[in-house]
């Protein structure tokens, strides 16, 4: 009985030595999220009354990176991808009426995180090189730029493949841009 309480004992503390090194193995990584963006800012033009434009749509996004093994329980990554924010639509006023905007972008960033086990948790940070189309009846017009990005994350990983929940920020000049996604990573 002592032997087979051992082994069992043994076994465990083998699996669960494993279990907590995976996901911090170096690697290639592909993966893919939807989720909700909502965008939120506030603008005051001397025509027109002041702007509170705030709205949310389905979002989705597409990213790679590579995983840096350096240290068991540790995860260090690169990250890139491309998002495409959906689109946002709100009635503003008489004078300017239904206004629409349309966000994309390319992200780039690093990650730090622990693996507890199969799970995980994580916090990044990086830029956006986005795009933007805004319209409404009286004018269309197009903004871009390079801003901070960031967020956290929490992911269940069972070998090479990974459940990840994210919370980005995303700072677009006057208006702030936030997503919510659930999506699912290989690692190569």
């Amino acid at each position: 009985m002592k032997k087979l309480l051992c082994t069992l004992l043994a076994t465990g503390a083998l699996s669960a030595a494993a279990f907590s090194h995976a996901g911090t193995e170096s690697g290639l990584y592909l993966g893919g999220s939807f989720g909700n963006a909502e965008i939120d800012y506030d603008e005051s033009f001397p025509e027109f009354d002041d702007i509170n434009f705030k709205d949310d749509d389905t979002a989705y996004k597409v990213f790679g990176g590579y995983n840096f093994g350096v240290l068991p329980l540790l995860d260090l990554a690169v990250e890139g991808g491309y998002i495409d924010f959906g689109t946002q639509e709100q009635f503003l006023n008489d004078a300017l009426g239904n206004q629409k905007v349309e966000v994309t972008g390319w992200t780039a960033a690093g990650l730090v995180g622990v693996d507890l086990g199969p799970v995980g948790l994580f916090g990044k940070a990086g830029v956006i090189t986005w795009d933007g189309d805004i319209s409404n009846f009286e004018f269309d017009t197009s903004e871009s730029g390079t801003d901070a990005a960031y967020g956290v994350g929490a992911k269940i990983q069972l070998g090479s493949l990974a459940v990840r929940a994210e919370y980005e920020i995303f700072e677009l000049n006057d208006a702030d841009m936030t997503f919510y996604s659930i999506g699912g990573v290989v690692t190569f």
